[in-house]
């Protein structure tokens, strides 16, 4: 009878060393957006240079809207194939990475 009331302590004893909880630890992501107004101008607004760097770069680009920001920054939503994308150029026609 002891033998049983020692094995069942032993028994109960190990299995409450895996019931414990781990610590929880919360991971808080912030995200930060800049983003600069841009206004939609007319395709025919967009400056000479930047037609020409489009026209270079993606020979089978077709330009939809174009956008304008008060730095003189250029938003080009261009359609190549069938995928839509949009690119940021300078006045000047060179691109800028977003």
């Amino acid at each position: 009878m002891k033998n049983l009331f020692l094995s069942a302590a032993i028994v109960l004893g190990s299995l409450t060393s895996f019931a414990t909880t781990s610590p929880v630890s919360n991971t808080i992501v912030k995200t930060i957006s800049v983003q600069d107004e841009y206004t939609e101008i007319k395709l025919e607004e967009v400056p000479s240079a930047i037609t020409d760097a489009l026209k270079k770069a993606y020979p089978d680009g077709v330009l939809s809207k174009a956008y304008k920001n008060a730095k003189s920054e250029y938003k080009l939503d261009v359609t190549v194939g069938d995928k839509v994308g949009s690119l940021y150029a300078n006045a000047d026609g060179t691109w800028i990475k977003k």
